[in-house]
């Protein structure tokens, strides 16, 4: 998965308009750059300058559910978003995770504001999923963003001097982050790797030099990345009892640091990377499709699919035809409505007809995938098959009893993340 969460995106009237209509330049950007490695923008939620996205490898995505987004305004006494924080929900193989991205107020002065207006963000983001209506229900919690915690006490001098000698435990003491978590219950349990990289603020543009001008703001660790796991007690025991707690999900983290060589913001981007070891609680998507026979283009193509009995199927549920490398669930070929044309074959299996106009000409590598109007996700995907250019249909000499195999999806140790 790449999770990546941005802070002071253009957040002018105008730029902000026309991002609605359209997707934003960062979100092409990243969405280009990832969809030719097999990842699939699954969601994302902007509130004005803060923007968080959400992309999974292709083989993940039926057991990605319970998506939900939503965000909180802290800025100018909760009535305007260029402060505050935005969420993405979700269950992977059965396990809830939050990633929670913020910009939080600014000036060193400033530590309980940021820490009140955290709390307040806690306490809004409500879900409608009864297992997890609030943050602190999931079993694993991502915080992380511009929280503008600074390096208090020490002087300019004495804090550049120990950067340059890479000195950075000299400043962990007077690291507002790090002495909140030792005093505030509502940061009890969240963990962040050793800062073993150069704070990431305040830069010049372009530059790796920090802030030369008149105000020479004092370096800090603005920009960060945590996260908390939940502990569930034993069987039988409330957690009170438990003096050992079992956590459903094991957190490794692998890389953390910051990217210095990017200079369009004043800050430097920090870059988390982690392993996620869990049980898989959810092993069968809910819905299983494949497509039937050889594709070419101007011959009807069939398409057969089962559902699990608790799966809550729509009138509004489609199968879209992707080619390998697509972006989003948006970004279909062709697709058909389920119930329009579905003919039950056995008990639990039907099929649907795709009509031969709509296959692509010049052929490829695809895969279907089942959309769930209900969950607004997609729910199954197929194999990967080949679909036959328009020109080879005549020089093969294609026969309708002709059946070739599918090509699975590579499958990695869906374990981890």
């Amino acid at each position: 998965m790449y999770i990546i969460g941005l802070q002071e995106v253009n957040s002018k009237l105008s730029s902000f308009l026309i991002d609605l209509a359209f997707n934003d330049p960062w979100t092409i950007l990243f969405t280009s750059s990832l969809a030719p490695l097999g990842y699939v923008k699954i969601t994302s939620i902007r509130m004005q300058g803060v923007l968080l996205l959400i992309f999974v490898k292709c083989l993940h995505l039926p057991y990605i559910r319970d998506l939900e987004t939503n965000y909180t305004r802290t800025g100018l006494f909760g009535y305007w978003g260029n402060k505050g924080g935005v969420v993405v929900r979700l269950s992977i193989y059965g396990h809830l995770i939050c990633f929670l991205n913020c910009h939080l107020p600014a000036h060193i002065e400033n530590t309980n504001q940021r820490l009140d207006s955290f709390e307040r963000i806690l306490d809004m983001q409500q879900f409608t999923d009864r297992k997890a209506r609030a943050i602190f229900d999931h079993d694993l919690i991502f915080w992380f963003g511009d929280l503008n915690f600074r390096i208090a006490d020490h002087g300019l001098h004495f804090i550049r001097e120990s950067i340059t000698k890479k000195r950075y435990h000299l400043l962990w003491d007077k690291d507002q982050l790090n002495n909140a978590k030792k005093t505030r219950p509502i940061l009890d349990g969240f963990l962040e790797g050793q800062l073993l990289f150069k704070p990431t603020y305040k830069f010049n543009l372009d530059s790796a030099q920090y802030d030369t001008s008149g105000k020479k703001r004092k370096p800090a660790w603005t920009d960060r990345i945590l996260w908390k796991v939940k502990e569930c007690p034993p069987a039988g025991e409330t957690e009170a009892q438990s003096s050992q707690s079992k956590k459903p999900i094991n957190v490794v983290l692998n890389i953390y640091d910051s990217q210095m060589e990017y200079g369009i913001s004043d800050h430097k981007p920090v870059l988390g990377t982690f392993c996620l070891e869990f049980e898989k609680l959810v092993t069968q998507a809910l819905v299983e499709l494949e497509p039937e026979g050889v594709w070419v283009p101007g011959r009807d193509a069939v398409i057969s699919y089962c559902m699990l009995d608790e799966y809550p199927s729509s009138t509004w549920d489609w199968i879209g035809l992707f080619k390998v490398g697509f972006r989003s669930h948006s970004d279909y070929v062709t697709y058909i409505w389920v119930k329009d044309d579905e003919l039950m074959v056995s008990d639990d299996i039907c099929q649907v007809y795709l009509s031969g106009e709509d296959i692509p000409k010049a052929g490829g590598e695809f895969v279907l995938c089942y959309y769930s109007s209900n969950m607004e996700s997609i729910v199954g995907v197929s194999s990967t098959f080949h679909i036959m250019p328009e020109c080879a249909e005549s020089s093969l000499g294609v026969d309708d009893g002709m059946d070739v195999s599918c090509d699975s999806l590579a499958q990695g140790d869906s374990d981890t993340c």
